[in-house]
């Protein structure tokens, strides 16, 4: 049976649009430009897409040769991949599937978690993923991680009350800090320019990198960097984001 998850819905609805406003083409276009050379990828080479939503990141790979397998639990976001897929004719095998039930997928160069998803994770789920992922990774593979609610930045950063505008969107929330395990627990409300409310009841978990190299190396994976910009600048306190990289080791 499918595990369920309190943000398995987070992305859908209103979020689907504001997400793709959200994150501008030209961010996605520098972490491209990083991934290529910093991972050595090849054309052919087998990426793994987790959580990966509009597909901002396999659909850039793939058009560079790549054989990429995208999962999501979203169908809307997987039918909008398979929908240029298809009219580029490029290589990306669509999943849908909860990370919860994620099994080891053949042997990948490289997996990638962006727009920071691995946050919707207690520990024992986020531990079991881990190691799905690991098994997933051919050995000297590469897991790149993007995440903004690492402990080294949720902690400067946290906020009871935010209210924005995103876009044409009104977006408002209320957050508590909670413990055992370190988590935000968030209430929030988006507002169309037509009045439509969509409420919303998520979890972000919180890791330090500590408890994050403890975890992944539990895994059989070795936290090489952390960056802010990737491969520009190493990750310090009061960067807005962070960029994780962890290495697969190779069995004696």
């Amino acid at each position: 049976m499918s595990k369920s998850n309190i943000n398995d819905n987070f992305f859908d609805g209103f979020y689907k649009q504001i997400w793709k406003e959200l994150i501008p083409p030209e961010l996605t276009r520098k972490e491209l430009d990083f991934m290529v050379p910093f991972f050595h990828l090849q054309k052919g080479d087998s990426i793994l897409d987790l959580m990966c939503g509009h597909g901002r990141h396999s659909i850039g790979l793939a058009r560079m040769g790549m054989q990429v397998t995208a999962i999501d639990n979203l169908k809307d976001y997987l039918d909008e991949i398979d929908h240029t897929a298809k009219g580029e004719g490029l290589d990306i095998k669509t999943i849908q599937q909860s990370m919860q039930d994620l099994q080891p997928l053949g042997e990948h160069t490289l997996a990638i978690c962006m727009g920071n998803s691995l946050q919707f994770f207690d520990p024992n789920d986020l531990q079991e993923i881990l190691v799905n992922v690991s098994d997933s990774l051919k050995p000297g593979g590469h897991f790149l991680i993007n995440s903004w609610s690492i402990a080294e930045i949720s902690l400067r950063n946290f906020k009871e009350k935010v209210s924005s505008q995103m876009g044409a969107f009104q977006f408002s929330a209320e957050s508590t800090w909670q413990i055992s395990p370190s988590r935000i627990e968030i209430k929030s409300s988006i507002v169309s320019p037509d009045g439509i409310s969509e409420d919303r009841h998520s979890i972000d978990y919180i890791y330090s990198l500590n408890e994050m190299e403890y975890l992944l190396k539990a895994a059989g994976l070795q936290l090489k960097e952390v960056y802010s910009i990737p491969g520009r600048k190493k990750f310090t306190l009061g960067d807005p984001r962070a960029y994780l990289i962890a290495e697969k080791g190779y069995s004696l």
